[in-house]
């Protein structure tokens, strides 16, 4: 089970680098969604480990949210860059 946590942790890891460096917008939507998918992931773990049954549904929301923050960013990036 910590070898699971470890590798996401790492996997969380390799999407903050691609935020702050991803050459394109499209590099850095997906490693915000691997944020949400990954961190829910993290909480079912702790959860199942620490007989935490709160931390589920820590979880669903975290899931949740990540979808939304996604579709959202989708809609914000279809949007033409703004000449100021």
């Amino acid at each position: 089970m910590t070898l699971l946590a470890v590798i996401l942790l790492l996997s969380i890891l390799a999407g903050l680098w691609r935020v702050l460096h991803g050459p394109t917008r499209a590099d850095r939507l997906l490693a915000i969604q691997l944020f949400g998918t990954a961190g829910a992931a993290l909480l079912m773990l702790m959860a199942h480990s620490q007989a935490q049954p709160a931390l589920l549904d820590a979880a669903l929301v975290l899931a949740l949210l990540a979808a939304v923050v996604t579709a959202a960013l989708v809609q914000l990036l279809r949007r033409p860059p703004s000449d100021d």
